[in-house]
Formats: structure tokens, sequence, C-alpha cells
């Protein structure tokens, strides 16, 4: 482990290097959750070297192992009355600020590792929201795509049977991530009442409106994205207009950034799926993406039946070769590495922002940083989504229903208010400008200061 913070070794320094070395020793195999570690844990060096009780308290041990790791079977039926087996997770990592809260996700990749890295990022995250949730993440390695209405849900009905004993508006609400939008929600909430015999809205965010969910919550990552990316523009004297973006994803993320972004007067040129990507050189027509996807359930190759100009490419990797002015990687962890962070430096890029969960490596990151390219980690910058979630928990638990303004209006505040946070944090231990730091750092000492006020247990 390297960091760039001292060059002889403090015993901040060595006490980190030692969590870090007996974390590889126990989970050698968790390729995405010990990224994630270190990706934060190089941040915090000049926390340690300010905080000794930090050390004292062994606060850092703590930290890095979840509360609990709930693993389950999932056993249903197919339309043909064929039997499947998959494996359901959630990983309750903590819950020092608030009640567990975090995304499920139904993906094939689906493991330990991932929702251990995921669950582990979703206590900063939430941390910086300032709102009091915790961090938590679960899913499975079942595969929506291809499955019927009938099939997705008897599914979801299996998992949260399995799950329903674990969770609840005060101890762990859980919400989407990727495969489980507002259908899938609805079908985990019907069967959680059924069981539970009691309308509890809370324990579950990502409702259809109408039904216990927020208006805005769809657009809600993707807008935050935007808000926070405006906030980095503001401070270097430069805005949205005119500028040319690329966007990885065409789920909601991706969708809405591009939205947002074109509103703000940016010209978005090209996006994806897990296929590959279009380039539109007019700049992406928003209506014939959301038609394909959100209506359709289309590939986002079929883009270039309705825009003639568009070009489509196999493989996804290459939509970092397109020159632009920002890119906003949308789509999966480990999208960008360095490599690719080379030829968007190359190629002009000034913005850099996530808005998936460590879609950026280590490696990535720092070419950004070193290159002087503005860099907003996902930690910060896609924190949109689960405020958004806090905001539809409130509403439950008051009775309210807001209107799309007004939850659009929190949203905004929040995400300026993470950016300050992550501004503040990395001028405060030396690293102006530097919004990993930042983000790591103030996400990490509201959590550590709470692990220290409730005790050892």
């Amino acid at each position: 482990m390297t960091t760039p913070y001292v060059n002889a070794k403090s015993e901040a320094q060595t006490y980190i290097d030692s969590v870090f070395e007996q974390l590889k020793l126990k989970y050698a195999h968790q390729n995405e959750f010990l990224q994630a570690v270190e990706e934060v844990f190089v941040s915090l060096v000049p926390v340690f070297e300010q905080h000794p009780e930090y050390i004292k308290n062994n606060v850092l041990s703590r930290i890095v192992e979840p509360d609990r790791i709930i693993s389950f079977r999932v056993t249903w039926q197919d339309d043909q009355n064929n039997v499947h087996v998959n494996r359901g997770y959630r990983v309750q990592f903590s819950n020092v600020v608030g009640p567990y809260k975090g995304g499920l996700r139904f993906h094939p990749t689906v493991n330990e590792s991932i929702m251990k890295f995921l669950a582990f990022e979703q206590i900063f995250k939430n941390s910086l929201t300032t709102l009091p949730i915790g961090g938590a993440k679960g899913g499975s390695d079942f595969d929506p795509k291809g499955k019927s209405n009938s099939e997705i849900m008897r599914f979801c009905q299996a998992f949260m049977t399995e799950l329903y004993r674990y969770v609840g508006p005060d101890v762990d609400v859980p919400a989407g991530d990727i495969g489980v939008g507002g259908r899938e929600v609805g079908y985990l909430y019907g069967q959680y009442k059924r069981i539970r015999g009691a309308h509890e809205a809370g324990v579950l965010t990502g409702k259809q409106p109408g039904y216990g969910g927020s208006l805005a919550r769809k657009e809600a990552t993707g807008y935050g994205l935007v808000y926070f990316v405006e906030e980095m523009l503001q401070d270097a004297k430069e805005s949205f207009l005119n500028k040319t973006v690329v966007v990885s994803g065409s789920g909601n993320v991706a969708i809405y950034a591009m939205e947002k972004a074109q509103h703000f007067g940016a010209k978005v040129v090209a996006c994806s799926d897990s296929n590959g990507y279009i380039y539109d050189p007019n700049g992406i027509d928003l209506k014939v993406v959301k038609e394909l996807k959100e209506v359709n359930g289309e590939r986002i190759s079929n883009y270039v039946n309705y825009r003639p100009d568009a070009v489509y490419s196999e493989g996804c990797s290459g939509i970092w070769t397109i020159p632009c002015d920002i890119a906003l990687p949308c789509a999966t962890q480990n999208e960008i590495d360095g490599e690719a962070a080379r030829t968007l430096i190359a190629n002009g890029v000034k913005v850099v922002a996530e808005g998936a969960n460590m879609p950026s490596n280590i490696e990535a990151i720092n070419e950004f940083l070193n290159n002087g390219v503005l860099f907003g980690p996902a930690k910060a910058a896609n924190a949109g989504g689960v405020a958004t979630s806090a905001l539809e928990m409130a509403q439950n638990s008051s009775r309210v229903y807001w209107s799309f303004n007004e939850v659009d209006e929190k949203l905004h505040d929040i995400m300026k208010s993470i950016y300050t946070q992550c501004k503040t944090a990395a001028e405060k231990y030396g690293y102006a400008g530097n919004l990993v730091v930042g983000a790591n750092i103030a996400g990490f000492v509201k959590v550590a200061d709470g692990l220290l006020k409730e005790g050892v247990y």
C-alpha cells in the first residue's frame, strides 16, 4: 500500500498499513472490497496524525469489519415450473449514523466481495449526505434480464421471504440498484407486507410515487451528479454551457445526468450499455434513448435506426476515446483504468465525476489528480440517489408527500453541502482541491467520532 502523504513512516502510517495488511491476509480473494478500502485508507494519514485517539481505540479495524453479513439461499420457480436456486446477501456494515441504508442489486456478478465494497462505500457516502443513515448493501446473483414479470415477482417474493426478518424502518432500509427498479421494489414490499401484516412504508425506498415513493427519486442520482459537477465548475469559474460531455451507461443515472447536463447547456455526444456505445456528433437525442431504454427495453445499438448520423461501436471501453470536456462514468465499477484515463487526458478532458460506484480504478484516479483534471469521487458525486431515498424515508415517517420541485430543491442543497464538506476537509488537512481526500476524510470523521462516543461494542 502506498501513500503520497509522508516520506518516513509515522505512527499513523504504520497503524494504517498494519490494518490493511491484516485485511489483505483475511480477504485476499475479495479484490473489489480491498480496492475500496485502500482508496479510503490512503487519504486518512493526515487525519490519524492529528487524532491519535483513533489509533488508541483501533477505529480502522472496527470500521472495516461489517456488523454482520447475511447470506441466504433463494429458491424460486420459472414459468415452466423449473426450480432455480440463487444466492442472496445483505451486508449491514455500519449503523453508527443511523439505520442501515443501501440498495439491492440483482446481477450475475454479485458476490460477497462486491457486496462488501458497495456497503463499505455506502457508509461514507451516506455520512456525507448529513442525513441520519448508516451503510449497507445487498442483492443476489439473479439475472432479471430475459425473465417474465411473473418470474421476477416470484423471485422477489422468495428473496424477501428470506430477508424480511433482518430489515425494518428503524433497522435497515434497502432500496434499488442495478436490476432493481420500481417494479422489483413493489414486489419486494408487497411480500414484506404480506408476511408482516403491516403497512410499514419506510422499510424500502424507491417505491412508485403514489404508493409511498418519492417524486424525483428516479432522477436523483443523475441530477445530483450534475449538481455536484456544477459546484466544481463554478469554483473553477466555468459552467456546463457549450461543454462536450460523454456519459457511460444508459440506465437511470446516465439518462438523467444527460438530461440535466443538456438543461445546463452542455452537448452530450455519447452513451453506452453493456454491449457497446453510440456517438452522436449532433448531440444525443434523449427522447430516443428514453424510448429505447425506459419504454421498449432495447439495446442502445438501435439508436442508429433513429439517428442516421450516429455511430454505434461494439465494446464499452472505447467510449473513453471520444474527445470531451466532461466525462461522467455512470455504468459500473472499474470501467476507467489507467490507459483510459490517459486517453481522456490526451484528448483534453477537464472534469471527470463518478456517477457509478468506483468506476475509476486507483491508477486512473491518480492520473486525473496528477494531471490537473477536476475529479469528483463517487461517494460524493453520486450520493444524490441515497440522499433522496432518505428524503423518501422522511416523507414516509411524517405521512407527507412533497412535490417534485420540493424534493429537487432539497437534493440540490444536499449536493451543494456535500461539495462544501469535501472541499473544506481537503483544505483543512492540506490537500486543497483534492476532492477524493476531502470526501474520504469528511465521510470518515463523522463515523469515527460516532464510534468513539458510543463506546466499544
